[in-house]
This record gives C-alpha cells, structure tokens and sequence, in this order.
C-alpha cells in the first residue's frame, strides 16, 4: 500500500480513560456506556461513537466521489451510521453497523446504486466486509 496519510492517536485507560489524536484537534474523555456497565459519563464518548462518526464521514465521501467520477450532481448528501456492540454466538463482543443515505438529489434507483459503488470502494466498508455484518439503507 502507498501511504497517503496516516492518523495518530493515544488513548490511556481504556474505555473509561482519554483519547487524543496527536494534532490536539480531537481529545475527549472516555466512558463505557451505562447499557454496557459503564458510568456513561456525561461529555464522554466511547470507541464506537468515533468509529460512527469516521465510517459516515468516510462513506459520505466515497459516494461524493463515486459521483464525481460518473459526472453526475448529486447535491448534498448526509450518511447517519448506528455502530452496535453486543456479545456474538461464542460470547465474544461484536461490532454491526447500519448506513442510512440519504441523496437528496436522485431518484431512488440511482441513489440505491450509487450507495453499492460506494461500498465498493470505501476503505472503511473494505476494512468491514466480511468480518462485521454492514446494512445499508437508502432514505428518500
């Protein structure tokens, strides 16, 4: 792989610690969310908001792209990702993600493929497939 750029964090304590990427710009106290057992600290957040937040940004702008290159306008397009925890079949703890996409500016069809080419080629959707269960969901 030709390294294009490469993001740097550290993180101490775990899930009830701090997290910080090595610009300063993100640096946010961590809490285990209630639901899990954790204090569910208020101004905290947890891995699996960040992985949220990354993945539909990421998403996002692979379907930007994806348009870009089809020469095709598709206006303003917004990707809401709910990422889960929960134990799998042998107990381990698991990860399963559901996008919601909505591109205001196709029709269903056409936004339905362009969401499929997207998931092709997301690094974040390569890095998933095949390990962690990934629904995608076109909204009108």
């Amino acid at each position: 792989m030709k390294v294009l750029y490469t993001a740097q964090s550290t993180s101490q304590e775990g899930r009830d610690g701090h997290t910080r990427s090595s610009d300063g710009v993100i640096d946010l106290p961590l809490s285990m969310p209630k639901s899990m057992g954790g204090a569910g600290n208020e101004g905290a957040t947890n891995p699996e908001q960040l992985f949220a937040c990354g993945y539909s940004a990421c998403f996002g702008g692979a379907v930007a792209h994806i348009a870009k290159l089809q020469k095709r306008p598709i206006g303003k397009v917004e990707v809401h990702a709910d990422v889960s925890i929960g134990l799998n079949e042998g107990g381990a703890l698991g990860l399963a993600v559901k996008l919601s996409v909505r591109i205001a500016e196709l029709p269903r069809a056409e936004a339905e493929a362009l969401v499929a080419d997207a998931h092709k080629m997301c690094p974040y959707s390569v890095a998933t497939r095949g390990n962690i269960p990934v629904e995608l969901v076109v909204l009108d």
